[in-house]
C-alpha cells in the first residue's frame, strides 16, 4: 500500500507483499515525473532496496513503531537463543522474563519484584543485558531537540551495537545505517 503522507490518500495498492507488487507503481511514478523527497517504509531489506533502486535521491524514513518492533523482535530472538543455551546447561534463569524485558522501566511492578527478577536475569546473561540497555538507549532518539543531535545519537548507537559483539544487534545496526 502506497500513501501520500501529506494528504493521507491511497496512491497505489499492489497485489502481494514483495517488492514485485510495487512494479506497476514504479512505472506510474516514472511516467508522472513526481519529485519524491522522502519515503517512509518498514525496515525490510526488500522494501529498502526497492526504494533505493527506484528513488535513489529520496531520504528513507523509518518510524518509531517499525524501529521499536524490529529491535524488540531482535531482542526476543536473542532471549530465545540464550534461553535454549542455558536450558541445555540445566539453567532456567531466563524463563518468564520476556514480558519484563518488553516493559518500559517505569512500568515494572515493585510489589511483584519485577525489577529484581529482571536485574537477576540480566546479570546472569551479559549479552541480554547489553541488548536490553541498547534497546532503551535507542528510545532516546525520538526525544532529541533537532535533526543534528538525533543523527549524532543514532551514529553513536550504531557504533555501540556494532561493538557489542551481538550478531542480532549488529544486523539491526546495519539495517539502520543503510
Amino acid at each position: 500500500v502506497v500513501l501520500d503522507l501529506k494528504s493521507g490518500a491511497v496512491v497505489f495498492v499492489g497485489a502481494g507483499k514483495g517488492a514485485d507488487a510495487l512494479e506497476p507503481f514504479w512505472k506510474r511514478l516514472r511516467a508522472s515525473r513526481a519529485k519524491i523527497k522522502a519515503v517512509a517504509t518498514d525496515l525490510s531489506a526488500a522494501s529498502i532496496r526497492a526504494v533505493r533502486d527506484h528513488l535513489p535521491r529520496a531520504v528513507p524514513v523509518f518510524d518509531r513503531c517499525h524501529v521499536s518492533k524490529l529491535v524488540n523482535a531482535k531482542l526476543d530472538a536473542l532471549r530465545r537463543q540464550l534461553f535454549h543455551e542455558l536450558t541445555a546447561a540445566g539453567q532456567k534463569i531466563l524463563k518468564g522474563i520476556r514480558w519484563l524485558r518488553l516493559k518500559n522501566p517505569e512500568n515494572l511492578d515493585d510489589e511483584r519484584n519485577e525489577w529484581e527478577r529482571l536485574a537477576a536475569a540480566l546479570r546472569l546473561n551479559e549479552p541480554l543485558a547489553t541488548a536490553y540497555y541498547l534497546k532503551e538507549d535507542l528510545q532516546q532518539l525520538w526525544q532529541q531537540p533537532d535533526k543534528a543531535t538525533a543523527a549524532r545519537l543514532l551514529r553513536a548507537w550504531i557504533r555501540s551495537a556494532e561493538a557489542s559483539g551481538i550478531r542480532m544487534l549488529q544486523q539491526f545496526a546495519d539495517t539502520l545505517a543503510h
